[in-house]
């Protein structure tokens, strides 16, 4: 027979995206070329989050400063452009890869 162990006291859940990202049930996962992007639905824009727009047919990230719309390639969409641009979501985490192609890898 014998006795329970105290060590099972001390178990601590496996790390998973879903607790590390404190991801809900409107968070969506999406796969960029760098890695993912955890996706969450818009409730309130504020300076400097960053967005996930769809703007002319293409989907880009996009950090919101000052009124305006500055994408990765670093141009500015502002003024009437900003009518013609949805917000799909903000991005609250960035998860590069580690491993692939690289020659460097990260240790």
């Amino acid at each position: 027979m014998g006795f329970a162990s105290p060590a099972t006291d001390y178990v601590e859940r496996q790390l998973s995206p879903v607790v590390l990202c404190n991801m809900t049930a409107d968070s969506k996962v999406l796969e960029t070329n760098t890695g993912y992007a955890i996706i969450e639905p818009v409730r309130r824009k504020s300076p400097g989050d960053v967005l996930l727009i769809l703007c002319d047919g293409h989907t880009q990230f996009a950090k919101l400063m000052c009124g305006a719309l500055i994408t990765d390639d670093g141009e500015a969409i502002e003024g009437t452009a900003l009518e013609e641009v949805e917000v799909l979501g903000r991005v609250t985490f960035f998860i590069n890869r580690a491993l692939g192609d690289d020659d460097c890898p990260v240790m």
